[in-house]
């Protein structure tokens, strides 16, 4: 009795699907009907384009700027996480201890080297006097001797 049912709506459905792909082929089939579907994708392009031109003009993005941004970001992202990835392995690799000293040395060191710079960049530079200047190639040995 179950199968009996079943069947029945199968065939049914069949049917059904078998008219409405017969009626959408006939109406495509229609030079009048596919003659205003083309006018109505023609139109939908239009008005798309023209929005497209007035956002532009008003320097506001179109959603096919928003589309593009959102795919850049995406890439960003996975770029992102795999150079997570690759941290957290390289992580991993290091002893947890040596790690910090490391990083520490090393922060200690670029701080010590900045501070020197800072020292050498604001120190008062000698004045050297036209007469030290000009004595300076005299104190050299005589040429010729």
């Amino acid at each position: 009795m179950m199968s009996d049912e079943q069947g029945f709506t199968d065939r049914v459905t069949r049917q059904g699907e078998e008219a409405v792909g017969k009626l959408a082929q006939e109406l495509l089939e229609n030079s009048v009907v596919s003659g205003a579907l083309t006018r109505v994708f023609e139109t939908r392009e239009k008005a798309m384009r023209a929005q497209e031109i007035a956002l532009q003009a008003l320097g506001l993005p179109s959603a096919s700027d928003l589309e593009r941004l959102t795919r850049r970001v995406r890439n960003v992202s996975q770029r992102l996480e795999g150079i997570e990835d690759a941290l957290d392995r390289l992580e991993e690799r290091l002893p947890r201890g040596a790690q910090t000293r490391s990083l520490e040395e090393r922060l200690e060191r670029i701080e010590a080297a900045l501070v020197r710079l800072e020292a050498a960049a604001q120190a008062p530079r000698p004045a050297r006097s036209r007469r030290a200047a000009a004595a300076k190639p005299a104190a050299g040995p005589a040429r010729g001797s």
